[in-house]
């Protein structure tokens, strides 16, 4: 190849990432130019309204895959927790980075942790995910929808419209903010989203020069165990409508993954795992998605698809 473009979005932690992945290339394959091509999702347009409301994270990834369909760009670069669990036919993951931190973190001027922070304390989060969990665990708190890149954000933070914020670490780490960090929420206070802290790699199923291309990028242990959460997300709906958490690691070519499943009021939590092989991450995505709707989590689904009604 003498030419590759990368579909990104325009925010600055996107372009972060699609120059990282453009960095690599270019060190692997110092012949070919890569370039990068910046779009305004649907996403990005819309902050007036809350994510699940106007379709989920997939408006951040929609306007990119179109530009790998029409020719504008040969691969786009997600955060994997953005792609949602059924790609658009032709496309698929070719790679899925190493990966960063999973973990969220909190972000305050003045608190230090979830526990310090007051009565009714504004907490600004983006995802029903995160909301779930910290109101059934800290009911004391207000949980505020916060919307906008992670630039808008914190200076929504700075200029006083919330007390704290969770955001994924990794974000604020690749941007040279991890100072900005007060303290990493553990899995057991709030699992992370499928996929979080990896790179995702899209780009069209009938392009095999580059499949094998991008190949070196791909990191099988984050590769399998993301794809664990994919499937455990994907047999339970799929939406981010739904408050749901999927975390994998690899222990001795084994995955153990934990779920969660979550009314968004915290009225109510769900959790399991369990362990597999990890050349069956799928398999085990399903398995413990099963043992979650075993233990309720379908009631929680059929909750919220009546109240979406």
């Amino acid at each position: 190849m003498n030419r590759l473009v990368i579909a990104s979005r325009q925010s600055r932690l996107a372009l972060w990432q699609a120059q990282h992945v453009r960095a690599r290339l270019s060190d692997m394959y110092p012949s070919c130019r890569v370039e990068i091509l910046g779009l305004t999702t649907q996403g990005d347009r819309r902050l007036d309204i809350a994510l699940a409301a106007i379709g989920g994270k997939g408006l951040f990834v929609r306007e990119l895959e179109t530009a790998l369909q029409d020719g504008r760009a040969d691969i786009a670069v997600h955060s994997a927790k953005d792609v949602p669990m059924e790609l658009p036919p032709g496309l698929c993951l070719a790679a899925l980075s190493a990966r960063e931190d999973a973990r969220d973190a909190l972000v305050s001027p003045r608190y230090e942790s979830l526990e310090a922070l007051p009565e009714g304390a504004r907490l600004g989060s983006s995802s029903l995910r995160r909301e779930a969990q910290i109101r059934a665990q800290h009911p004391r708190i207000r949980v505020l929808a916060a919307r906008g890149n992670l630039d808008t954000r914190l200076a929504k933070l700075e200029r006083g419209e919330y007390d704290a914020l969770v955001l994924a670490a990794a974000g604020l780490r690749r941007l040279g903010l991890g100072e900005r960090i007060r303290c990493l929420l553990e899995p057991e206070v709030s699992l992370p989203a499928p996929g979080q802290g990896a790179l995702a790699i899209e780009c069209r199923t009938d392009r095999a020069d580059l499949l094998a291309a991008l190949a070196p990028l791909d990191d099988p242990a984050t590769a399998a165990c993301v794809r664990a959460e994919r499937a455990l997300s994907a047999s339970l709906s799929g939406s981010c409508r739904l408050p749901l958490g999927a975390f994998a690691v690899e222990r001795d070519a084994h995955i153990h993954l934990r779920g969660v499943v979550g009314m968004p009021d915290g009225s109510r939590l769900i959790h399991a795992e369990s362990s597999g092989p990890r050349d069956a991450p799928q398999a085990l995505g399903r398995r413990v998605a099963e043992a979650l709707r075993a233990r309720g989590a379908q009631d929680i689904l059929d909750a919220l698809a009546g109240g979406a009604a």
